[in-house]
């Protein structure tokens, strides 16, 4: 079984090889690792063209998961993303037509497309890791870790995510443009996709089985674990806030800290840490009374009111 020091040396090999191919993103690539192994899903809320297929795509490949990918539209059903019974006629029988859940890594092109009954669907796939088709209950593969994007510049034809499928991602993230240098190196390749094929698997799927448990022995202080729960009742309490962080956000954050710290080569969780994932794991989690403001500054002041500390 492979303990934090080895799960950290993974995070490493992994940011490695996938910062060849998505260039000058080496932060971004770090988040993507930490929902991973905190066995969450990421949103990606981008403009076209910044790497969200590529990051997908690079994650499949160095680890030797399945990938698939779906391209949401407006009549995507339910049984074209889960799959379906249907009747074979050459052998008389009703059999599974396994849909392209059925798959370690998801890619959920513009998922905020997709009609809310199939949202649903692919909501009961992220929460129990399970799909019901027919009377027939299937479980998931494992790993199985969704990686949704949505583009904010286009709302025509679009069906806002509710509340409680944002909840279901363990963050939402965006890439972002590439600085000057970084940019320059991309347009020069031209095409990450080619790139992804040289990417050298580090090993099978079998080596991410253990990570969860490497995560949950990270160490995260009394002291912090307050300063969380602390912090979303104050969320909770704040009148710029139609809703606050709930107690299954409050664990999410917990979980990705424990995560985070172990992608970075630690067994114990420091403030750095929860500092940087507040906006990523909180941001959507929390939502302002008036429509459309972003509540990321309000809650940077809360963090800043009350910092997180460890009492030496």
């Amino acid at each position: 079984m492979s303990g934090p020091l080895d799960a950290s040396g993974l995070a490493r090999s992994l940011i490695e090889r996938l910062s060849t191919v998505l260039i000058g993103k080496r932060d971004v690539i770090e988040l993507a690792i930490t929902a991973l192994f905190a066995e969450g899903h990421l949103l990606i809320e981008d403009v076209p063209g910044v790497g969200k297929t590529v990051l997908a795509r690079s994650i499949a490949r160095a680890l030797g998961l399945d990938f698939q990918r779906v391209q949401c539209t407006s009549d995507l059903l339910p049984a074209d993303l889960v799959g379906a019974e249907v009747w074979d006629p050459s052998t008389g029988q009703i059999g599974l037509r396994e849909g392209p859940v059925f798959t370690n890594v998801l890619l959920a092109d513009e998922l905020n497309r997709m009609p809310p009954r199939t949202q649903s669907a692919l909501l009961e796939c992220m929460a129990e890791r399970a799909v019901t088709i027919g009377r027939e209950r299937r479980e998931l593969e494992k790993p199985f870790f969704v990686i949704a994007t949505q583009n904010p510049a286009s709302t025509a034809g679009t069906y806002p995510l509710p509340e409680n499928q944002l909840d279901r991602f363990l963050m939402r993230i965006s890439i972002g443009h590439p600085d000057v240098d970084a940019e320059r190196e991309a347009v020069r390749r031209e095409d990450g996709h080619a790139r992804i094929d040289t990417i050298e698997p580090i090993g099978e799927p079998s080596l991410l089985r253990s990570i969860g448990e490497s995560v949950r022995a990270v160490r995260l202080e009394d002291e912090l674990l307050a300063w969380i729960v602390d912090f979303a009742r104050r969320t909770r309490e704040e009148p710029d806030f139609e809703s606050g962080l709930s107690t299954r956000g409050a664990q999410a954050y917990h979980r990705a800290a424990r995560a985070l710290a172990l992608v970075r080569g630690r067994d114990y969780v420091v403030p750095d840490d929860l500092d940087v994932l507040l906006p990523y794991v909180c941001g959507h989690r929390v939502h302002c009374r008036v429509p459309g403001k972003n509540p990321g500054p309000r809650l940077e002041e809360l963090r800043e009111a009350d910092p997180p500390t460890v009492l030496r």
